[in-house]
């Protein structure tokens, strides 16, 4: 039981309308649901309920977070996207169909040393750019047909990742694409790839939905938020799965001069009614967000008005009709984008949505 009416309400339904709307833009692509961080702070099973009719398989970063999903029952191949951390994983991938990424040494002599009950499924994973995790262009062919030779193996996804497929003018998207399909044929020319995110998805410069083998991993886009500035037309518009919500639990005047909150970074520049709502950056809400940033309260916007505490902000309701203790705040949610809120806080809204600490209830509508 819960008596704060703080919350985040998970809309279901428009998860899965977002699978759905992501299910078209795939084409003929397979489609990867990228569930990990506990489904991007949506609750990784309510999640995987919501779209499990419209992917083909998910994705999470690690075996913990795979076994949770296995163990609700999820019959999907999970791909771990940071790989196995030790030998110990190798039998249990190969025992519930977790698909591990091989992106470093250490990992490939772990699966080619391994004695497992069932081959396993692995993803190759090619540094084209990212410089994060993966094998250079002179290694990939070499550590594909190890790979392809042993017994402990039964099939091999190629992938890469784009650093900068938000912008999608940036000339290293296609250099990226071009080294990609570069070591991609240096294999084999029947060959099941991925290097297409949420981003290269809804992207006009980037179309990667024709390939009948690859595999599109799509997370943002799944929550409601689009990660492009100019996207391609879509199906259907994106729903926001996330309603952040908080009470007012206290109004006040404030006389011109005066200021609000710690360090007094707001000052009245006249006679203003100030609502502190109960949510803070304990509960996940971005301290680092600027005065001015906006929330809705009974269908009207207001700007927040001093620094964040740790279980209120304070916002100017000067110019709002109708404001009383009591009534709900939506911090981001459908009538207000994650995505806007996160510009004013110098950050993206990937860093929202995972931020909301568990002290905040998520109730599913």
């Amino acid at each position: 039981m819960h008596f704060r009416p703080t919350r985040a309400e998970i809309n279901r339904d428009a998860l899965s309308h977002n699978a759905k709307v992501a299910r078209q833009l795939a084409g003929k692509s397979h489609l990867l649901g990228v569930i990990k961080a506990d489904g991007y702070g949506h609750g990784v099973l309510t999640v995987a309920e919501a779209i499990s009719a419209h992917v083909d398989a998910f994705a999470v970063a690690f075996i913990d977070e795979a076994i949770t999903i296995r163990n609700a029952g999820f019959q999907h191949p999970i791909v771990l996207l940071e790989g196995c951390f030790s030998e110990a994983e190798l039998p249990v991938c190969a025992h519930y169909n977790f698909q591990p990424v091989v992106h470093q040494q250490q990992q490939l002599d772990a699966i080619l040393t391994a004695r497992m009950v069932r081959p396993l499924s692995v993803w190759l994973k090619v540094d084209t750019g990212m410089h994060r995790l993966g094998w250079p262009k002179g290694q990939v062919q070499s550590v594909y047909n190890q790979l392809k030779a042993s017994a402990q193996v039964g099939s091999v996804t190629m992938m890469s990742h784009f650093a900068n497929a938000e912008n999608q003018t940036h000339p290293l998207n296609n250099h990226q694409l071009a080294l990609f399909e570069e070591v991609c044929a240096q294999t084999e020319s029947k060959l099941d790839t991925s290097l297409a995110t949420s981003a290269a998805l809804v992207s006009s410069a980037i179309d990667m939905t024709q390939n009948n083998g690859h595999w599109i991993r799509t997370g943002i886009l799944i929550y409601g938020d689009n990660p492009v500035g100019n996207p391609k037309p879509l199906p259907e518009p994106l729903i926001a799965a996330m309603r952040l919500v908080a009470p007012i639990i206290a109004l006040r005047e404030v006389k011109a001069g005066e200021s609000v909150g710690y360090g007094g970074t707001w000052t009245a520049g006249r006679p203003s009614l100030i609502a502190t709502v109960a949510i803070g950056y304990a509960d996940g809400y971005p301290r680092h967000a600027r005065n001015g940033t906006p929330v809705m309260i009974n269908d009207q916007e207001a700007p927040l008005a001093g620094t964040v505490s740790m279980d209120m902000i304070t916002v100017d309701v000067t110019d709002l009709n109708a404001v009383a203790i009591g009534d709900d705040v939506e911090l981001w949610g459908p009538n207000l984008s994650v995505a806007r809120v996160a510009e004013h806080a110098e950050t993206i809204s990937y860093d929202l949505l995972t931020s909301i600490t568990a002290r905040v209830p998520r109730v599913t509508t």
